[in-house]
C-alpha cells in the first residue's frame, strides 16, 4: 500500500536557475535492497546488481563521506558498499553534474561491489525533516535510520558500518543499535583496510588539503579576488539581462590573459551580442576554470579590448576564428559560477631547485597542470622531490577568494615524464577517458565461438530473418587486414529489370541486450577510442572482431537496408528494412577492389576466395564480382552528384603513406594516391544513414536519435574570405551550395596547396555536428549542412559507436510498429535520449582530442631523435597560411604539420633574408598588413612574406617538462624548398579525408620506434582489452577505415 507525502524540492536547472517544486512523494512498503541476504527477494524486486556474498560487513557512507572521499570509494578493493539515496542526492545538489555522474557510473559498473538503496521511498526508512533541523543533521539522521533498517532487514546476519565525518553523529549513534557501528572514515580505513596503502595515502592527502583550507580561512589574508555574487542575485540578474551566462573557454596559447565566454541558453537568444565575450586577465576570470558555466557582467564599452594578434608560446592551428585581430570586442568579468567543471588534472611537480628555493620543509607546493588552460594548483605534500620526474594526478578541492591559486590534493602517479605509456596515460586522464578491463559479469553475457563450440545461426533466427545467403552476392571492401567488418554491400539485377542495392550492417543489438552489463559499459564508453598506436574498443573482441564481424565465408546476422532502383536513372522506387542472415562471399581490400574496377585482373591471384577455383568457374565468378563493383561505383557517382547539386561540401585532406625499411623503421612519409572505391563505400553508407534517419523519425518523431550539422556563423568565415581574396578568389558563404561551388572554383593551377588550405580554413569555420533527440529540436534544425541532407543519423558502425546501437534499436521498433507487433525494444524518452546524446557528444569530443594529442605526441617522437641541423628530412617546404603581428602560421605539405614560425625572436631581432634567400637574425622591425608582413632591418634590408608564399623551414621539437612537447618551425629561407618529394606531392590529387585521420595514419608506425625500447606490453593490451593489430600496416589501415566508413567524420560531421 503506497503512502502519500508532499516534498518540497529546490532544483537547479541545466542553465543554473533554481526552481521550487512541491512534489507528491509516495512511500512503498518495499524497495530493492540488492542484498543476497534479503529474506524476501521477490518482494524487494532485486532484479539488478546484488552485493557480494563473501564480505564481512556492509559499509554505508554518510553524505559528507560520499562527497569528499568518492575517489577512495571507487577502489575496487572496497566491497559491500550501500549508497543511500539521501547521500547521492546531496552529491547532486552540492557537487554538480560531473561528480554526480561519476557516482552514477560507479553504481552501474559491474566491477564495483556497491548498490543504491532508495531509502527515501521506503516507508520505514523515510524521515521527514523536523522544524529548525539543519539539512546536514537531517541527512545524517536519515542515513543512520536507513542503515539500522537495512541491518534488521538482513535479519542481523551482516554487520553494518556507517562511516561519517560528523563527530556528533558518532557520539549519538555509535552505540544506539547493536550490529550497526558508526565511525570516522579514517578509522574505517585503519581498522578494516590497514594494508590498502594507496587508499591511506589518498585519504591523508585529502585530509591535509582540508586542514590547509581550514587554516587559510582562519588566517586574515587580504582578498585576491572579489567574492562571488549570491546565487539568487545571479539568477535575477540573468533574468533581467544585467548578467549573461555561458561556458568559459580559455585560450591555451594565452592562458594567463585571454578567455572567452560562449553564450548559452536564454543568454544567447535574449542578448544582442553576436560574438563571444572576452575575459581579460586572471582577476576578471575570478577563480573560474576552463569549462565552468559562469555568469558574466559586461564592462563599459570604453574598457573593451581585442584579441591578441601576436603568436603565443604554443600557437598552431587551434585558433579562434572570427574577430579581426585587435578589434575591440565585448569584454566582461566573471561575477559567479553556476556549475564547476573540475575534474582530474595531470600535473608536474617543480624541479628540485624550485622546491629547495621554497624552503627545506615546505609542504605547500605549486604544481603545473599539463593543460595550459588550467592555473597552477597548490597541494600539500612532502614527496615533491621524489615525484619531480613523474606525471601525477591531482584534484581541486577549493578556491577561496583569499588565495591566488586553487587548493587540491594528490591522487596518484601516472608514469615518468617522457615515457610513452606515461604520456599516453596523461592523454587519457586529461580527456576523462577511463578504459578498464571488461568485467567477468560482462564477459559472461558474450556468445561463445571456439573450435570445440563454434557459434552458428539458430533455427529460430532462420525462421524470423530474411535469408540472403543463396540469393545475394554480398561482399565487403575494407582496409587490408581489417578484422572488425561493420558493413557489407550487395547489388543485383531483379527480374523486372530494375536493380537492388543492399547495405548490410552487423547486427550488434542481437548480442547486446538493453540495460545488460555490456550495454551499460558500451554506453559509458560511447565510442571506440583510436589513438596513434592503439585503440580501446567499445565492445569486447569476441563481438567486434568475431561474431559480429561480417567476415568472408561465414554466416552472420545483419540488419539490412535494400533499395529497388530504376535500371537507368537509379531513382529509388522502394526500400526495405529488416534483419537478415548473410554470408559474405568476398572480403576485398581497397586496392584489390580498385584494380578490379580499373580492369587490372592480375590482382585476382591475391584474392583468397579465387585461389582454389578451376579456371572456368573462376572466370564466371570474376565477371560477376567485377560487374557488381562497377555497378556499385556507378550508382555511388549518381548519389554523390545528387548531393553535390544540393550543396554537399568536400572538405579535403591529404593522406600520407608510411614507407618502411627492412627493419620496420620509418624510411619515408609520402602522400598517398586516392582510390574511387573509398568514395563508393562512403556514399553507400551515407545513403543508408539518411534513409534510416527518415524511417526512425517517421515512426518516433519525438524520440529518434539523429545527427545535425548547424550552418556555421558567417563571421567565422572572415579569414577564409580574406585569404581567398589575396589570391583573387571570391568565396560565397551564404549557403553550403554556394560555399561548395566557390571552393571548387578556387583553384590555382600553379599551386594546388592553395585549394587545400582554403578547404582547411573552411573546415575550421564549421560548427560541430551533434547527436540530438528529435523531441528537443524543431524540424527545420535537423538539417545536415555538410552532407546537404534534411535528415541524417549514424547506423553503419554499431561495433564502434553507441549511437548506432540506439539507432538499430529504434529501427527494429519502427519495423515492429509497421507490422502492428509489440515493440520489444525499451526506447528512451525524449528527456533521457537528449541526456544520452549530450554524453555521447562529450565522449566523441574526448575521442577526437585524444586522437589528435596522441598524434602530436608521435610527431614529436619522430622528429625528437633527429638533428635538425644535419637531418635532411628536418628541412622541408612550407606554405604561409596566416599572418600575425610577430610571425606567420605555416603548413608543411610533406608531413601534414601546421605550426607557428616567428619572424621576431625573444631577443627582439627580426628575420632578414639575403639575395640567396637564406635567413639570419638582425635588429629591425616588423610591419603587418592584411595579407603580408614585412621585416625591415636597421640597415635597410627588407623581406616581405605573403599569404600562400612557399618558404623553406627547419623542423625541430620544443621540449617541456610540464606540458606536451611541440613541433617548432623556423624559416631558414624565403625561397621554396624544391625536392623530388615536393614535386610528387604537387602531382597527387586531393583525397577526401580529414587532416586528423591523415596525421594518425602517418604516426602509427612511429609508435614502433618508441616501443622498441619498452618492455613487452602484450599483457597490458590484454588487461585493458585494447585491440592490437596483427601488423603495423593492419592497424594503420584500420584507423584509416575510421574515416572511410562515414565521410561525414572527415570534418567532424
Amino acid at each position: 500500500m503506497l503512502q502519500k507525502r508532499e516534498k518540497v524540492l529546490l532544483l537547479r536547472t541545466f542553465h543554473g536557475r533554481t526552481l521550487r517544486i512541491v512534489r507528491e512523494h509516495y512511500l512503498r512498503p518495499s524497495v530493492p535492497c540488492n542484498s543476497p541476504l534479503c529474506p524476501q527477494p521477490a518482494t524487494c524486486h532485486n532484479d539488478g546488481k546484488l552485493l557480494s556474498s563473501d564480505v564481512t560487513h556492509y559499509m554505508v557512507p554518510d553524505w559528507k563521506v560520499v562527497q569528499d572521499y568518492l575517489e577512495i570509494l571507487e577502489f575496487p578493493e572496497l566491497k559491500g558498499i550501500v549508497f543511500m539515496q539521501t547521500a547521492c542526492q546531496a552529491v547532486q545538489r552540492q557537487r554538480g553534474r560531473r561528480q554526480y555522474n561519476k557516482l552514477r557510473n560507479l553504481l552501474k559498473d559491474a566491477r564495483h561491489d556497491c548498490v543504491l538503496f532508495a531509502n527515501e521511498f521506503q516507508q520505514s526508512c523515510y524521515l521527514p525533516r523536523e522544524r529548525g533541523e539543519s539539512m546536514e543533521k537531517w541527512q545524517s539522521r536519515s542515513i543512520y535510520n536507513a542503515a539500522a533498517w537495512y541491518y534488521h532487514h538482513c535479519q542481523h546476519r551482516m554487520p553494518i558500518v556507517m562511516v561519517t565525518e560528523d563527530e556528533e553523529a558518532i557520539q549519538q549513534y555509535g552505540s544506539e543499535t547493536e550490529g550497526v557501528f558508526v565511525i570516522s572514515f579514517k578509522n574505517y580505513l585503519d581498522n578494516f583496510w590497514p594494508d590498502l596503502k594507496a587508499a591511506h595515502e589518498l585519504c591523508e592527502s585529502i585530509l591535509q588539503s582540508r586542514r590547509e583550507r581550514e587554516n587559510e580561512s582562519q588566517e586574515s589574508h587580504g582578498k585576491e579576488y572579489p567574492e562571488h555574487v549570491p546565487l539568487e542575485v545571479l539568477e535575477a540578474g540573468i533574468k533581467s539581462g544585467r548578467y549573461i551566462q555561458g561556458t568559459l573557454n580559455v585560450n591555451k596559447h594565452r592562458a594567463q590573459m585571454e578567455a572567452f565566454v560562449r553564450l548559452q541558453g536564454a543568454s544567447s537568444k535574449d542578448s544582442d551580442l553576436v560574438s563571444d565575450i572576452l575575459i581579460h586577465g586572471m582577476k576578471a576570470r575570478n577563480r573560474s576554470i576552463h569549462g565552468d558555466v559562469v555568469v558574466v557582467e559586461l564592462l563599459p564599452k570604453s574598457e573593451w579590448k581585442g584579441r591578441t594578434a601576436a603568436l603565443g608560446e604554443s600557437d598552431g592551428d587551434d585558433r579562434a576564428p572570427g574577430e579581426a585581430p585587435g578589434e575591440p570586442m565585448p569584454t566582461g568579468r566573471v561575477v559567479g559560477i553556476l556549475q564547476k567543471n573540475w575534474r582530474d588534472y595531470v600535473v608536474t611537480f617543480p624541479s628540485i631547485e624550485e622546491v629547495q628555493s621554497q624552503g627545506k620543509n615546505a609542504q605547500k607546493i605549486l604544481v603545473t597542470p599539463w593543460d595550459y588552460r588550467i592555473p597552477k594548483i597548490r597541494i600539500s605534500t612532502q614527496q615533491a622531490e621524489a615525484l619531480q620526474d613523474f606525471r601525477v594526478v591531482v584534484r581541486i578541492d577549493s578556491w577561496e577568494s583569499t588565495s591566488m591559486y586553487p587548493n587540491g590534493h594528490f591522487v596518484r602517479v601516472l608514469g615518468r615524464i617522457g615515457d610513452l605509456e606515461g604520456e599516453i596515460a596523461t592523454i587519457l586522464v586529461e580527456n576523462s577517458i577511463s578504459v578498464v578491463p571488461f568485467s567477468e559479469a560482462q564477459m559472461c553475457e558474450m556468445p561463445v565461438n571456439t573450435l570445440e563450440n563454434p557459434w552458428k545461426v539458430s533455427s529460430q533466427e532462420e525462421r524470423e530473418r530474411k535469408d540472403l545467403r543463396k540469393t545475394h552476392l554480398v561482399f565487403s571492401i575494407d582496409p587490408s587486414g581489417c578484422e572488425d567488418v561493420d558493413d557489407t554491400l550487395s547489388v543485383r539485377a531483379l527480374d523486372n529489370g530494375n536493380l537492388e542495392l543492399g547495405v548490410h550492417i552487423a547486427d550488434v543489438t542481437h548480442f547486446v541486450a538493453p540495460h545488460s552489463y555490456i550495454d551499460i559499459e558500451a554506453r559509458t564508453r560511447a565510442t571506440t577510442y583510436y589513438l596513434a598506436d592503439r585503440r580501446y574498443d567499445m565492445l569486447p573482441t569476441i563481438l567486434s572482431a568475431d561474431v559480429c564481424s561480417l567476415l568472408g565465408g561465414v554466416d552472420r546476422y545483419a540488419v539490412s537496408v535494400m533499395w529497388e532502383l530504376d535500371k537507368t536513372s537509379y531513382e529509388i522506387k522502394k526500400v526495405w528494412y529488416g534483419r537478415t542472415i548473410i554470408r559474405s562471399a568476398y572480403k576485398l581490400f581497397y586496392e584489390a577492389a580498385q584494380d578490379l574496377l580499373d580492369g587490372n585482373f592480375s590482382i585476382v591471384k591475391d584474392i583468397p576466395e579465387f585461389k582454389d577455383l578451376e579456371e572456368r568457374n573462376r572466370q564466371a565468378k570474376l565477371e560477376e564480382l567485377v560487374w557488381a563493383i562497377r555497378k556499385l561505383t556507378d550508382i555511388a557517382r549518381h548519389i554523390r552528384a545528387k548531393r553535390d547539386r544540393c550543396g554537399a561540401l568536400e572538405l579535403e585532406g591529404v593522406e600520407v603513406r608510411i614507407q618502411l625499411d627492412e627493419k620496420k623503421n620509418i624510411h619515408d612519409l609520402i602522400p598517398k594516391q586516392p582510390l574511387e572505391v573509398h568514395e563508393t563505400v562512403a556514399e553507400c553508407m551515407i545513403l543508408a544513414n539518411h534513409w534510416v534517419a527518415k524511417k526512425i523519425w517517421e515512426s518516433f518523431p519525438h524520440q529518434a536519435l539523429l545527427r545535425r550539422h548547424p550552418p556555421p556563423h558567417q563571421e567565422f568565415f572572415s579569414e577564409l574570405r580574406e585569404c581567398a581574396k589575396a589570391k583573387g578568389f571570391f568565396i560565397d558563404t551564404r549557403s553550403n551550395k554556394a560555399l561548395a561551388d566557390s571552393l571548387d572554383n578556387a583553384n590555382d593551377p600553379n599551386d594546388p596547396i592553395v585549394n587545400k588550405l582554403l578547404r582547411s580554413m573552411a573546415t575550421q569555420a564549421m560548427s560541430n555536428a551533434l547527436y540530438f533527440s528529435t523531441g528537443s529540436c524543431a524540424e527545420e534544425e535537423f538539417h545536415h549542412y555538410g552532407l546537404a541532407l534534411d535528415k541524417y543519423t549514424h547506423f553503419t558502425s554499431p561495433i564502434r559507436r553507441y549511437s548506432d546501437i540506439i539507432v538499430h534499436r529504434l529501427l527494429m521498433a519502427a519495423i515492429s510498429k509497421d507490422k502492428k507487433m509489440e515493440i520489444k525494444e525499451n526506447l528512451f524518452s525524449n528527456k533521457d535520449l537528449e541526456e544520452l546524446c549530450r554524453h555521447i557528444n562529450n565522449r566523441n569530443r574526448a575521442a577526437q582530442h585524444s586522437q589528435k594529442q596522441s598524434t602530436e605526441l608521435f610527431q614529436c617522437m619522430y622528429f625528437k631523435d633527429k638533428d635538425p641541423e644535419t637531418e635532411e628530412r628536418c628541412i622541408s617546404d612550407g606554405v604561409i597560411y596566416s599572418i600575425r603581428t610577430n610571425g606567420v602560421l605555416v603548413f608543411i605539405p610533406r608531413f601534414g604539420i601546421k605550426g607557428a614560425a616567428y619572424l621576431r625572436n625573444k631577443d627582439g631581432l627580426v628575420i632578414s633574408c639575403g639575395p640567396d634567400g637564406h635567413s639570419e637574425w638582425k635588429p629591425g622591425s616588423l610591419q603587418r598588413f592584411q595579407n603580408k608582413i614585412t621585416s625591415t632591418t636597421t640597415g635597410g634590408e627588407s623581406v616581405t612574406f605573403h599569404l600562400f608564399d612557399h618558404v623553406t623551414v627547419r623542423i625541430s621539437v620544443q621540449t617541456s617538462r610540464c606540458h606536451s612537447d611541440t613541433i617548432r618551425l623556423e624559416i631558414i629561407s624565403s625561397k621554396p624548398h624544391m625536392t623530388p618529394d615536393t614535386e610528387l606531392f604537387q602531382q597527387s590529387s586531393l583525397l577526401l579525408k580529414s587532416d586528423l585521420v591523415k596525421e594518425v595514419t602517418r604516426s602509427v608506425e612511429e609508435a614502433q620506434l618508441a616501443q622498441e625500447v619498452e618492455v613487452n606490453i602484450t599483457e597490458d593490451y590484454q588487461k585493458y582489452c585494447q585491440t592490437k593489430g596483427r601488423s603495423l600496416y593492419t592497424l594503420l589501415e584500420e584507423i584509416r577505415d575510421l574515416a572511410l566508413l562515414d565521410v561525414s567524420n572527415s570534418y567532424g560531421i
